[in-house]
């Protein structure tokens, strides 16, 4: 499984789409939904959609398509979206207040439990129902917690050093957001966001439709 998922990269990204659309029929009270009517939604090929669906495993039935219900348990199965993943946010500044208030997580699974940080003057406080605690107690917080995800929004300078306090702390998956490549050892996972990609492709393409109208 983990050499199929790490292979289906791109197909993986798209999943979260597809559950969104389907969850919306749902809403409406469909039974079923075809790969068709996903791939007209997010302007894809219908065999795309198709084969992206195939990894989890479910099967469409012919003129009808996919049973909705499965179809939502089928993904989220896949993803690990099915199974409550105790978190712990690490910088509780700007970016790490919006992940926190972000409110598609309960929906994921993903239940950030405390935040870290290194302000004393927000150590003791909240932000959007979570804790915030100082660095200095993470080894033990994060043992109390069960946490096994990371999610890395401090300033760039730090991230190295926490890291490894992570990684000594028990911390097995790391959500970085930070510009910094990480050094870990080979069974931690580390998913790097660069925020400043997807601005880039923003802009490339209003470049090119603006050159295009010219």
């Amino acid at each position: 499984m983990a050499k199929q998922k790490i292979s289906a990269v791109p197909s993986i990204r798209r999943l979260p789409s597809y559950l969104h659309i389907i969850r919306q029929s749902k809403e409406d009270g469909s039974e079923y939904i075809s790969g068709t009517v996903i791939a007209q939604e997010l302007h894809l090929e219908p065999i795309q959609v198709r084969k992206d669906l195939a990894i989890t495993g479910i099967v469409g039935k012919p003129k009808k398509g996919y049973p909705v219900i499965a179809l939502m348990a089928a993904i989220e199965h896949f993803l690990g979206w099915d199974e409550v993943q105790p978190a712990v946010l690490i910088g509780a500044g700007n970016l790490g207040t919006a992940l926190s208030g972000y409110p598609e997580f309960q929906y994921h699974g993903l239940q950030i439990c405390a935040a870290f940080d290194q302000d004393p003057s927000k150590v003791g406080k909240s932000i959007h129902g979570v804790p915030v605690f100082s660095l200095e107690t993470l080894k033990i917080q994060v043992k109390n917690l069960g946490a096994s995800i990371a999610i890395l929004t401090l300033p760039s300078s730090s991230a190295q050093e926490v890291t490894n306090k992570l990684v000594e702390a028990g911390i097995t998956a790391i959500w970085n957001f930070t510009n910094v490549k990480l050094n870990v050892p080979e069974n931690v996972i580390v998913q790097k966001e660069d925020l400043t990609s997807g601005y880039a492709m923003l802009c490339v393409m209003m470049n090119a439709r603006k050159h295009g109208a010219s």
